[in-house]
């Protein structure tokens, strides 16, 4: 009998990235990875008919409406997607007995602490973005208990579209750029947190619950440009900016450092340090 996971959104960045992690190596399991064209996610008949047809044992759902400035304007599609239809994916879960494993975000925490974020911490979200994902969070818990929860930050990769990707493409015709300094947190090498996810599967691991994971360290938007720019060997100016000086429609924490202590002591996972990441991605580009 063929032991299925299901991975929704598998055609996002980190969606990519679990498919080059388990290409080719992988007997133990069946991988479906499914795109929006595979699966209307918020459709709640073809969430159904997908477990009735694979009775998947794992779920990684890595699908989420991620446009923080626009999700101001468009709330009801945050929370039909962040929110009710993670709901529903936790009922189908639950029903068929299978593990899921939800991708949330350090957007969840208001950003006014000044040390690193444990899972106990409150989350007080400033966006709708960020309270459409807690609240997917909270059904997650309330509905089901087989479930790993991993808050991550400042995702990047060699795929899609990112804040590395961003910079590179500038870099083609600006010698000079304006990035704001008083945002903190982690950037996260998709890589990374894809290798994560399947070693949890793989592991067999029972530490069900709420997890941070980011890379290690500490950095802002302008230090991620400039190691973006170093790594890069491009000549680029970079010049730190207040975040008052970018009109953004939805507020941003200032401070969202993940502390990973939980994950890396439980699990045993050993955390690359952000520069190192960024360094294999940026040459890999």
């Amino acid at each position: 009998m063929e032991r299925n996971i299901i991975v929704i959104g598998g055609n996002g960045q980190l969606g990519q990235c679990l498919s080059e992690v388990v290409s080719g190596k992988e007997q133990s399991f069946n991988y479906v990875f499914l795109s929006k064209s595979d699966l209307d996610f918020v459709n709640a008949d073809e969430v159904s008919k997908l477990f009735q047809e694979y009775n998947p044992v794992f779920c990684i759902n890595c699908a989420a409406y991620t446009a923080v400035d626009h999700a101001e304007e468009d709330a009801d599609s945050a929370f039909e997607i962040n929110e009710f239809a993670v709901k529903r994916l936790a009922e189908n879960c639950l029903l068929y007995h299978t593990t899921l494993i939800h991708i949330s975000t350090d957007f969840v925490f208001d950003g006014s602490s000044s040390v690193p974020l444990s899972e106990g911490m409150i989350a007080s979200p400033v966006n709708v973005y960020g309270l459409s994902k807690l609240k997917g969070e909270r059904e997650i818990q309330r509905i089901m208990d087989h479930y790993f929860i991993i808050r991550t930050s400042w995702l990047y990769s060699e795929k899609a579209n990112n804040f590395v990707r961003t910079m590179l493409k500038l870099a083609q015709n600006r010698d000079e750029l304006n990035v704001v300094y008083d945002q903190i947190g982690t950037p996260t090498y998709a890589m990374d947190l894809a290798r994560v996810i399947i070693y949890i599967v793989r592991s067999n691991q029972k530490s069900y619950g709420l997890y941070h994971y980011s890379n290690e360290g500490i950095a802002s938007w302008y230090d991620f440009a400039k190691a973006v720019f170093e790594f890069a060997e491009i000549d680029m100016k970079v010049l730190p900016v207040a975040s008052s000086a970018f009109v953004t429609r939805a507020k941003r924490p200032h401070y969202s450092v993940l502390d990973k202590t939980k994950i890396k002591t439980i699990m045993g996972v050993e955390i690359p340090y952000w520069r190192d990441s960024l360094n294999f991605c940026i040459q890999n580009f």
